[in-house]
């Protein structure tokens, strides 16, 4: 009998990370239109099930019967997206796996529910109104100090997210979330479970540094594996992340142990017992507000900017966790201080070449990773936030470096070179 992690809905790059880090692990169930549109080679017929994963039921049949033809046992389920978390669930409790609960995964992906149970519990996080017109969105935005947040109920990062610092910018972002809302319907991404009566959340602005953690959450207690500081970009959209510093350290006004006992608190309150987490929180003054919680690692460059900076294959650890082995995690006091930088395009068109040659010339600069190949058709926010994002840079950081500085220096090495879109063309 083989022994195997299921993995629910996962990405053809993320599939072939598992497939070299631990092979022979992993049973990745994925949707056929994501495999038919792959560059990267498939697994074997005996580790991936293509099936719809709207379904939960054909899901689940299906899986069974794989699991009955090639003499497979589940010893663990584990999902890195958010759409493919229920997913997850539903197939834990029918096959008693060990997975936080439909009714946790959902709490954890409104960000209305997830911020109203947080309140209830005292846990820092900003201020919520549900709305439904930009006349509410106005009326919320003057009881605010510093402006609101208009954002989706669901998603992730900062797809359809805007700070409106006036009226008319809460007229402007609450037609644009609306309109391309209705533009995303078949986006598994934003299909909605609760929060229904209602078309958006607005959310008070809070100033401060960000940061992201990986953390794990297990009898009672926290461990954090990696905290990372958000580099935000001044002149993209709002929300859009440059970069990550890690290690990321606190201001002194914020204890470690009031960090720990956030995210234990946090993920309590949203029914999550046990689970591999990522939190999105920002440093107000002294107080740790929470912005969005959900059970999986940071995905984006994180994963690779563990590997290279601390060694760290969160990827595989993510399946170790799932299948309840002895985890050995770095202190993450002591890795390598290093930079991710996201590399992003200027305009919309045909991606027809990327060239870093002069990048590879910094003696800090330990990698490049691109997503994006030749021939692809990139749009901009708030089109589509995913076909901007070409890749992203690691570098060492020393004790001098000012990130941001740094950061865009480096960019200004890379020739990205796209082709405007030719009338009768449509991207």
């Amino acid at each position: 009998m083989q022994h195997k992690i299921l993995v629910t809905g996962t990405t053809p790059d993320y599939i072939q990370w598992l497939k070299l880090s631990c092979p022979d692990t992993a049973l990745f169930i994925t949707h056929p239109d994501i495999r038919k549109n792959a560059s990267e080679d498939p697994p074997g017929g005996d580790e991936e099930i293509l099936v719809p994963l709207s379904d939960h039921n054909l899901v689940l049949d299906t899986l069974l019967t794989h699991l009955k033809k090639w003499g497979q046992t589940l010893d663990g389920i584990f999902s890195f997206d958010c759409e493919s978390m229920e997913l997850a669930s539903f197939i834990a409790r029918q096959l008693n796996l060990d997975y936080p609960s439909l009714e946790a995964v959902r709490n954890a992906r409104d960000k209305y529910i997830s911020k109203q149970l947080w309140q209830d519990h005292q846990i820092g996080c900003p201020q919520i109104s549900p709305i439904n017109s930009a006349s509410e969105a106005v009326r919320f935005f003057t009881a605010t100090n510093a402006g609101c947040v208009l954002k989706p109920f669901t998603g992730s990062g900062s797809e359809l997210v805007f700070w409106c610092k006036s009226g008319s910018d809460c007229h402007t972002a609450f037609g644009t979330i609306e309109r391309e809302l209705q533009n995303r319907n078949e986006n598994p991404l934003f299909k909605r479970n609760s929060s229904k009566g209602h078309l958006m959340l607005a959310e008070e602005y809070v100033k401060g540094p960000e940061y992201s953690c990986d953390f794990i959450v297990e009898n009672k207690s926290v461990r954090v594996i990696r905290l990372a500081k958000k580099i935000k970009s001044p002149l993209k959209p709002f929300g859009t992340i440059l970069g990550y510093i890690l290690p990321g350290d606190l201001p002194h006004a914020v204890a470690e142990n009031y960090l720990y006992e956030t995210l234990l608190k946090g993920s309590a309150a949203l029914g999550i017992q046990r689970g591999l987490c990522m939190a999105d929180f920002i440093v107000s003054g002294n107080r740790i507000m929470l912005i969005e919680m959900t059970p999986r690692p940071g995905g984006d460059c994180l994963p690779h900017m563990l590997k290279e900076c601390a060694g760290l294959d969160m990827l595989k650890t993510s399946l170790d966790f799932a299948g309840k082995i002895p985890l050995t995690l770095p202190d993450i006091r002591n890795f390598s201080p290093c930079m991710a930088i996201r590399i992003h395009a200027a305009e919309e068109g045909i991606l027809r070449r990327i060239e870093y040659r002069h990048l590879m010339e910094d003696k800090q600069v330990k990698s490049v990773y691109l997503t994006k190949k030749p021939g692809h058709k990139i749009k901009l926010p708030p089109k589509d936030y995913d076909s901007w994002l070409l890749g992203h840079v690691i570098i060492s950081l020393s004790a001098s470096d000012s990130p941001e500085s740094l950061a865009a220096g480096l960019l200004e090495k890379i020739e990205i070179s796209i082709e405007k879109e030719k009338p009768g063309d449509s991207l």
